[in-house]
Formats: C-alpha cells, sequence, structure tokens
C-alpha cells in the first residue's frame, strides 16, 4: 500500500514539472520600453557546472540586494527582480540547458525614458558582478522599443556592419532589425519595435527568447567548424593510408608468414586507436548538431517572419552560415565510422588468416605426435620381443647349471641335449612371465585410483 502510494505521489510530482511553467510570472514584470543584454556560456563540464552556474547566479541575486520575496529560483531557471523607488527594474534571468547555461539582463526604464540606446545598461549602480564560468558562446544588445523602426541611414549609425538585415516577425507591429556584427563590446545588436503597448508584455519575453535562441544555436553550431576542419584533414590522411595499406595487405595476404602478419596487424590495430579517439570525440563534439540545426529552423519557422523594404530578411543570413553545416558534422561522423569499420574488417582478415596459419601448425603437431606415437608402439613391441628372448637366456642359461648338475650327479645321461630341449620351454616362460607382467600393469595403472573412489561412495566409511 505504502509503495503504491509513494508510486502515485512519484507520478503526480512528475506530471506537474512536466506542467510547469516556470517563466510565466516573469512576464508580470515585464514592459516596454526595455533594454535587455543576454550573454551564453557553453559548459565544459555540465553536471558540475550546472550546479556551479546555479551557486553563481544566486551569488549575483545577493550583489544586487534582490529582495527574497521578488527571488523566483527553480533547478534550472530563476529570476530576481531589484527595483528602485522611481520605478525602475533590473531582472535577472538564469537558465540552464544541456549544454549551455545563460542571463537575460532586462532593464525596464520609466516609461518616459528619453531616447534607446545601446551600450551598458544605465540601471542605477548596475554592474555585472561575477565572471561567468565556460566558453562564451554569444553576447547580445536588445532593444526593445514602442517606436517606430528609424530610417535605414540611421540604423546602419546604430548597427555595426556593412549590411543590415530586418523583418517583421509574429504579427504586423512587431519589426527585427540586426547587422549580426559584434560591437566593440563583443555584443551583436538587436533593435526590436513592438509597436502599441496595449497586450506587449505578454509577448516581449517570447519574442526575446526566439532571438537569443536563434542565435545561440547558430553559434554552437559554428563553434564547432574549427574543429570540423582539423579533423577532415586528418581522416583524409587516415584515408589514404587504409587505402594503402589495403592494397598492400590484399596482393601479400597470400603468402604471407606470421611475422608479417603480426607486424600488419600491429600498424592496423594503432591505426584504430587513433581512428576511435577521433571517433569518440567528434561524437561527443558534434552529435549535437542536428538537434541545433532544427530548433533554429523551427524558431525561424515560428516567427512567421515576413520581409520589409530596404532589408534583407534576417532569416538569409541565419540560413546562409548554417545551411549544410549539421550534414557536413554527420557526413564526417559517417566517413569516421566507415573507415574504422574498414580497419576492423581488415584486421578481422588478418586474424582469420593467423587462425589458419595457426590451424595448419596444430595438425602437423599432432601428425607428428601420431608418428612419434606408433613409433613408440613398434619400439615397445620391439623392447617387449627382446625382453622375451633375454628372459629365455637367462632362464636358459639358470636351467644349464643345474642340468650340469644332474648330469654331474649321474640323474641324467646328457646335460647338452636336456639344455637344448629345454630352450623352447625358456621361450615359452619368459612369453608368459612378459604377458602376465604386462597385464598387471596396465590393470595396476587403470585401476590405481578405485579403491578411493568405492571408499568415498561407501555410507559407512569415516
Amino acid at each position: 500500500m505504502t509503495e503504491r502510494k509513494f508510486s502515485q505521489s512519484g507520478t503526480e510530482a512528475l506530471l506537474k514539472k512536466l506542467h510547469e511553467r516556470p517563466q510565466t510570472p516573469l512576464a508580470e514584470w515585464l514592459r516596454a520600453p526595455a533594454h535587455v543584454h543576454y550573454m551564453a556560456f557553453r559548459m565544459s563540464d555540465p553536471p558540475v557546472q550546472r550546479k556551479a552556474s546555479r551557486e553563481e547566479f544566486e551569488s549575483i541575486l545577493s550583489a544586487f540586494s534582490v529582495p527574497d520575496d521578488h527571488i523566483f529560483l527553480h533547478e534550472t531557471f530563476g529570476y530576481g527582480v531589484k527595483e528602485t523607488a522611481t520605478g525602475e527594474r533590473l531582472i535577472i534571468v538564469w537558465q540552464a540547458h544541456t549544454e549551455y547555461y545563460n542571463y537575460q539582463l532586462w532593464h525596464l526604464p520609466l516609461p518616459t525614458w528619453a531616447e534607446a540606446a545601446f551600450g551598458s545598461l544605465t540601471f542605477p549602480g548596475y554592474q555585472f558582478p561575477v565572471t561567468p564560468l565556460g566558453t562564451e558562446v554569444c553576447r547580445l544588445d536588445i532593444l526593445l522599443t514602442l517606436d517606430a523602426v528609424p530610417s535605414r541611414e540611421r540604423m546602419k549609425s546604430l548597427l555595426p556592419g556593412p549590411v543590415v538585415y530586418g523583418s517583421r516577425v509574429l504579427d504586423e507591429q512587431t519589426t527585427v532589425v540586426t547587422s549580426f556584427t559584434p560591437d566593440e563590446q563583443g555584443r551583436e545588436r538587436y533593435w526590436v519595435s513592438v509597436g502599441q503597448p496595449q497586450g506587449v508584455a505578454s509577448r516581449l519575453k517570447d519574442i526575446v527568447d526566439a532571438v537569443v535562441r536563434i542565435e545561440t544555436y547558430y553559434h554552437l553550431l559554428l563553434m564547432q567548424k574549427p574543429l570540423f576542419s582539423a579533423a577532415v584533414d586528418q581522416v583524409y590522411k587516415f584515408e589514404q593510408v587504409h587505402l594503402k595499406q589495403r592494397e598492400v595487405i590484399s596482393g601479400h595476404i597470400g603468402h604471407a608468414d606470421s611475422q608479417t602478419l603480426q607486424r600488419w596487424l600491429n600498424s592496423l590495430t594503432q591505426d584504430l586507436l587513433k581512428t576511435n579517439r577521433i571517433a569518440g570525440r567528434l561524437h561527443f563534439e558534434l552529435s549535437a548538431s542536428l538537434p541545433y540545426d532544427k530548433i533554429v529552423h523551427a524558431t525561424l519557422n515560428s516567427l512567421a517572419e515576413r520581409p520589409i523594404d530596404s532589408y534583407r530578411p534576417v532569416s538569409d543570413y541565419v540560413l546562409g552560415g548554417i545551411t549544410g553545416v549539421a550534414e557536413g558534422y554527420q557526413q564526417l561522423l559517417r566517413r569516421i565510422d566507415t573507415l574504422r569499420g574498414g580497419f576492423e574488417g581488415i584486421i578481422s582478415i588478418i586474424r582469420a588468416r593467423v587462425d589458419l596459419i595457426l590451424e595448419a601448425q596444430n595438425l602437423a603437431l599432432l601428425q607428428s605426435v601420431d608418428k612419434t606415437t606408433k613409433s613408440q608402439v613398434i619400439l615397445q613391441h620391439t623392447v617387449e620381443g627382446l625382453s622375451v628372448i633375454v628372459i629365455a637366456y637367462y632362464l636358459a642359461g639358470l636351467a644349464g647349471y643345474i642340468l650340469k648338475g644332474l648330469y654331474e650327479a649321474g640323474l641324467i645321461k646328457n646335460a647338452n641335449i636336456a639344455s637344448a630341449v629345454f630352450v623352447p620351454i625358456a621361450i615359452g616362460l619368459a612369453f608368459v612371465i612378459t604377458t602376465v607382467s604386462r597385464t598387471y600393469l596396465h590393470r595396476k595403472l587403470a585401476g590405481g585410483h578405485a579403491p578411493q573412489e568405492e571408499h568415498k561412495d561407501d555410507p559407512q566409511a569415516g
């Protein structure tokens, strides 16, 4: 009964966790205009650094003296709200993912905010208090404003880079403009015009989340390009070496001796180990590329992007940068798996050849043992025959002495004739003695352990 209650309780907790939306209450704190800084960091050891990032977030909340009743902290998500007496707000949002974690720092100035401006957050006394963990993925500087999009010339002066991209997203009122070029602080700038203030707060977080999701996974995909390029060269070299090895081995394996086969095995095993090391690292680094690519495409589709005059669509830049990248990563992984399978196949063939040589040697050894056994049997019969002759000789010699004594005693007439007559008898006695001795020894050797086994089976023993 207790186990059933525990199971039901665990199921209810799981369902509650699946349906929980911890970010929903955050929308109540948001408004436009707003200035958002975003930063994402890739963790080198996620199980350890994910927990450390949570502790880092708690230290940030403490540094900003965020009131406890304005803090929400979940296992992988949390936020804190700091509000001044005049109504300005600083919202620190933290979220930990499988491979990375990020911060969204929202400065919500007063509605009378004079003019939107990129750069540092102007919240009173603001200074980011820690150095985050891991490798930086990207930094964004996002302005959310109710104003219409400025002229193209004005936008080119606000956004660094040679080309400006812009699109309408979600609805006819929301416009996103960016240049995808980092500024002097390393941040990519986004101008987001959200239109009329009615109902804006409910979609502000969705707009920012979509932008940062695209940017984060875009950069995560491209961050692996240096590793990918270096691995392509390594795999190419291994493929060339493997082709040459296959040609040499295929042409000489039929008449190669055991030393040559052993040398090939050692060389191929070393190459296989190197390939396995490369494959292990690349699978760890590149296996998530397909999900990341799908996340970018799915997020772009969810924005329902529509072009605007004088700007290239935002998706042109994003898709132009990642098209074919994930598939290229997967193709490299398949090439490595094929290469590894080729090494394993050649090694299996050589081992089979070695096994055949060993079987041939074992067969030759068995044939040699069989010949030796037959020779031993022949030698044994020869020795037994000689033994009969020797025993008969000694018996005849002993009988000769006896018969000579009987002759001297006058009991027989001719000792020589008697000795001659006794020779066949001596041979027969020698044969009987040899046969009886051989039979006794065979029985002794065959039944040497019989008494112990009978004693072990006797229930009265002991």
